[in-house]
């Protein structure tokens, strides 16, 4: 239940048999980690007392929306304000029907009504009032004003009858608000992507041409980049290497399939084009293997440019693009030149031609391009700080 962890929950307890289930939502809010501020009807404490919650809670129990002592501070504007959530549980059918038609003549309906956070609520009363139409119209009103409804479930009542309008057990309503949290969270996320490694472009079933690239550095970013809160998805060539699950890493072969994975992977706020992308691809890959010949004659064609694609696409591009370029001579020239032609935002380059910041090397030293021709050096040292550097720059060039 971490996800509830230092969450606001402010808990409108109705009257009803039910009620007595709140308590134990207290209970279970309050070992999730959650902060707790309790609103008590008039009805609801005929069936459990200010007491019992408070002690649970361990917060005041408001009551009284015309109590001169909490009004001085506009408690139903104040607690509408504090909380980040607000859950009704019980939630009876006289509470629904004031919800739903805008009334206002207690705290907790006043709160309710001045509220602009996700208002959850979890009915409770007997199977016929819950079928009634004027309840059925209720609920319908309060989906539509967004509410959320954790229940009704179908079985035993107090009154000895059968059917839908038990309240949901306190688990399960739990259950609930950390999930709304923890989806929130999703969606709140900034997204990435990252392309890393070699790709693969077949010439027979068993030959292809490919390149040196291991595909560290791009798995190194993605790390960061997932360690920082992004949402990462890494489309990786043929490496060895491993992520955390936390990152959702689509493994690919030929350039065809980074790009088109890349494609599916858009919309995203920051992309990171890494990989070593084959120029070209073997125009026509022969479905047999190639015997062994005196002359074998090859027609290559240009694989699509994934970065120069993205960067150029209005509706596609993310805030930010960062291209890479592995250079062997004139670092400086070659790496301004794709930062222009490709229209990125940013160029990180390196010079392969040192063995000890090569391909295979876990250990880099890079130069950044930016479209205002300032440029960054990040000196040698592990691809994972290199990363680490690399990713805080995003994030001060996103904020």
């Amino acid at each position: 239940m971490k996800n509830l962890n230092n969450k606001k929950i402010l808990l409108i307890i109705c009257g009803g048999i039910a009620a007595y289930k709140s308590l134990e939502i207290i209970r279970l809010l309050k070992k999730s980690g959650a902060i707790i501020k309790t609103i008590l009807t008039k009805s609801g404490a005929e069936f459990v007392t200010p007491l019992s919650i408070t002690s649970l809670s361990q917060s005041k129990v408001y009551q009284d929306l015309f109590s001169i002592e909490d009004e001085a501070e506009m408690d139903h504007i104040s607690l509408s304000r504090w909380a980040d959530l607000i859950l009704i549980a019980p939630a009876t059918a006289n509470t629904i029907s004031k919800l739903a038609n805008g009334n206002s003549d207690d705290l907790a309906s006043t709160v309710a009504l001045a509220s602009n956070k996700k208002i959850f609520i979890t009915p409770a009363m007997n199977v016929r009032m819950w079928s009634h139409q004027s309840t059925r119209q209720n609920i319908a009103k309060l989906k539509s004003y967004n509410y959320r409804l954790i229940g009704p479930e179908i079985g035993d009542m107090a009154c000895g009858e059968y059917g839908e309008g038990k309240m949901s057990e306190p688990k399960k309503i739990v259950t609930e608000l950390k999930d709304y949290f923890e989806n929130l969270k999703k969606e709140n996320k900034l997204k990435a992507i990252v392309t890393a490694g070699p790709t693969n472009e077949y010439i027979d079933p068993v030959r292809f041409i490919t390149n040196k690239s291991s595909g560290k550095q791009g798995y190194e970013i993605a790390k960061s980049l997932s360690k920082k809160g992004f949402d990462t998805t890494l489309i990786s060539g043929p490496t060895n290497l491993q992520v955390n699950d936390d990152i959702n890493l689509i493994k690919v072969e030929t350039a065809e399939e980074m790009f088109q994975t890349t494609l599916n992977s858009l919309p995203a706020d920051v992309a990171i084009f890494s990989a070593a992308v084959g120029d070209y691809k073997v125009k026509e890959t022969s479905k047999r293997k190639i015997k062994k010949q005196d002359k074998l004659h090859i027609e290559l064609e240009k694989n699509v440019d994934i970065l120069s694609y993205i960067s150029n696409h209005n509706s596609l591009r993310p805030r930010l693009v960062v291209g890479f370029a592995a250079e062997t001579n004139n670092l400086e020239n070659y790496a301004n030149k794709k930062l222009n032609e490709k229209n990125c935002d940013w160029i990180v380059a390196n010079d392969v031609s040192n063995k000890k910041i090569g391909f295979d090397s876990d250990f880099n030293e890079v130069s950044i391009f930016y479209k205002n021709s300032k440029t960054d050096k990040l000196n040698y040292k592990p691809k994972s700080e290199i990363s680490e550097e690399l990713v805080k720059k995003i994030i001060n060039h996103l904020n």
